[in-house]
């Protein structure tokens, strides 16, 4: 693009708070500009002009049925610190930005902009009456040194099919000029000077004034007489209209296609004014300057599951040019920073035009993730560029890209837990956590691996699961976004150790009435159990089609179906279960 630098040099000790004039929109294309203002003032102010001002004034729009308006910018000033909501056509207006200079501590002046793109659009040509902006009771103390001025102006872009290819800079701010302001605009690529020209917008010159008020272009003295005679650059005229009482504002352009060359790659702009106080609002140029203006988007990033593998769909935009892309435009693709994959434009782009294309790339292992993703057109893979932009600063874009990897899961371990009955028991499927080495967004469990491949009908309470069967598979789905990986493993029902009490009380309290043993019967379904009174003789013999032994022998014959006393009882359990040997202890039997 061109660079525009700005080097403004304000010799002299004037108290200033001013915004330097600098670059604040650009078109490029078959564009012009007009504009069109008028001043609040009834005459130049002077020591013995009238201290009155208007608090409205009109100006008329008439552009050609083929000048299409891309762009209306609405600028007003004055005296003393700022009137910002004005009337434009009976629209409120309210500034957008603010502009402020001063001469000294007491004369204060101001400057507003707002974009009316929208309303000049839709109101197209006829007189534009800014009301409302009333400085009446300001001016005041500004009438005794000649310093009390309103005024507003409309810059208008438009564009004409007719025209030749043009870049046209708006710059703005509030900069006085009493002694010098330079502006250096670098790296113009000028291919025909043919038509260039540059306008400004300043406020409060006088044409009564002429003391070294000049505006150069590259050291060459430049003006349009009658008009704006060489020495009296700041002197109420509008050069559109050729209006010549525009009182303590100025509205000029200037031809300068002999004062810049073709081939030439900047330009020197300098405006000076010796005795009388003048602010520069805005400047406009107009230029032949045919260039590309390479943008990217972004379309598409399908990031695969598991994979360090990118498939970016993205487009090459020409939009805002003055001539073609060329062919074999470099583009570049980082990430983090670190160049990771290059391209190249397979066509030429036209202007306005665009070209689709997409690119897989491999992101190296020692790159983190996430990481951001850079894609720069015009960057040969070193970071420089080797065609000459219109805007050299915006070719690149970023994203934020995260790669779905999921490590792979590491061998569950299997789930084992106690015979509760028949085989089953219940699971805590949720243990596994522990052994999921990732920390995905969801883990679900299935009972096929089908169902987990599909994500369909998880098991719903996975941390009270009851087996089906032992031993048994579960499948794991760990997922994120929608990136997955699945696992099996198993669940293992066992027989533990049966918890032999101590006692027992058969009183019929509905408590502790009979010799239970806990994790015994519909576990070790085979197992035997013998109680033998303290002489050693057999008086109950039990198994799991027997009820709990409740103090009443059923072995021995002079015992069987007798309430045993109470007393202290021997066991033999044998579980007959090749894991287990036979448990053997004592019970109390009280009452």
């Amino acid at each position: 693009m061109k660079r525009i630098c700005l080097f403004c040099f304000l010799l002299s000790s004037i108290f200033s708070y001013a915004q330097d004039v600098s670059l604040y929109s650009q078109f490029n294309g078959r564009y012009d500009y007009t504009a069109i203002g008028n001043t609040m003032n009834l005459q130049e102010n002077g020591i013995a002009a009238p201290c009155t001002i208007l608090t409205e004034s009109g100006a008329i729009l008439n552009l050609e049925v083929d000048q299409v308006i891309q762009a209306a910018y609405l600028y007003w000033a004055g005296t003393g610190e700022g009137d910002f909501d004005v009337v434009l056509n009976g629209n409120a207006i309210s500034a957008e930005r603010i502009f402020s200079e001063s001469l000294d501590e007491n004369r204060i002046f101001f400057a507003a902009f707002s974009d009316v793109t929208e309303q000049v659009i839709e109101q197209g040509n006829g007189i534009y009456t800014l009301s409302e902006l009333d400085l009446t009771s300001i001016i005041g103390p500004y009438c005794p040194s000649g310093t009390n001025f309103a005024g507003w102006a409309i810059t208008v872009i438009f564009q004409d099919n007719d025209l030749p290819l043009n870049q046209i800079n708006v710059y703005d701010g509030l900069q006085s000029v009493p002694t010098e302001l330079t502006i250096t605009l670098e790296n113009l690529n000028v291919l025909d000077n043919q038509d260039a020209k540059i306008g400004f917008i300043a406020w409060e010159g006088d044409s009564a004034l002429a003391v070294n008020e000049q505006l150069t272009i590259n050291g060459n003295l430049i003006g349009n007489p009658p008009l704006n005679p060489p020495n009296n650059a700041f002197n109420g005229t509008n050069s559109f209209t050729e209006e010549s009482d525009l009182f303590n504002m100025d509205i000029d352009f200037y031809g300068i296609q002999d004062n810049i060359s073709i081939g030439d790659t900047s330009a020197t702009i300098q405006l000076t004014s010796g005795q009388d106080f003048v602010m520069i609002n805005n400047i406009i140029t107009v230029l032949n300057s045919q260039l590309p203006d390479a943008t990217i988007s972004i379309e598409n990033v399908l990031i695969e599951c598991n994979s360090r593998n990118l498939t970016i769909d993205f487009i090459i935009s020409n939009s805002n040019s003055t001539a073609s892309l060329p062919i074999n435009t470099p583009i570049a693709f980082y990430a983090d920073s670190i160049l990771i994959g290059q391209s190249l434009t397979s066509t030429e782009i036209e202007i306005g035009g665009s070209e689709s294309a997409s690119i897989s790339l491999e992101i190296p292992e020692d790159i983190n993730n996430p990481f951001i993703l850079e894609i720069i057109v015009d960057d040969d893979g070193s970071g420089n560029g080797i065609v000459a932009e219109i805007n050299e600063i915006n070719n690149m874009i970023s994203e934020n890209i995260e790669l779905q990897l999921i490590p792979p899961i590491r061998s569950l371990p299997r789930l084992i837990s106690c015979d509760e009955g028949f085989n089953s028991t219940i699971f805590d499927l949720t243990e596994q956590y522990v052994n999921i080495q990732s920390e995905p967004e969801t883990i679900t469990f299935y009972l096929s691996e089908e169902d987990a491949e599909l994500g369909f009908d998880p098991i719903n309470s996975p941390m009270n699961y009851e087996n089906l069967s032992s031993p048994q598979d579960i499948f794991v789905r760990i997922c994120n976004n929608s990136c997955f990986e699945t696992a099996v493993f198993e669940l293992l029902v066992e027989n533990c150790p049966p918890r032999v009490p101590e006692g027992f009380s058969p009183n019929d309290d509905g408590i502790n009435d009979s010799f239970f043993i806990d994790g015994l019967r519909d576990i070790f379904e085979n197992y035997e159990l013998f109680i033998y009174n303290r002489y050693g003789t057999l008086i109950y013999q039990g198994n799991n089609s027997i009820p709990d032994w409740n103090g009443t022998a059923n072995k021995g014959l002079n015992n069987k179906g007798k309430s045993l006393p109470v007393g202290t009882y021997f066991y033999v359990l044998n579980l007959n279960d090749p894991d287990f040997r036979p448990l053997k202890g004592w019970v109390y039997l009280n009452k």
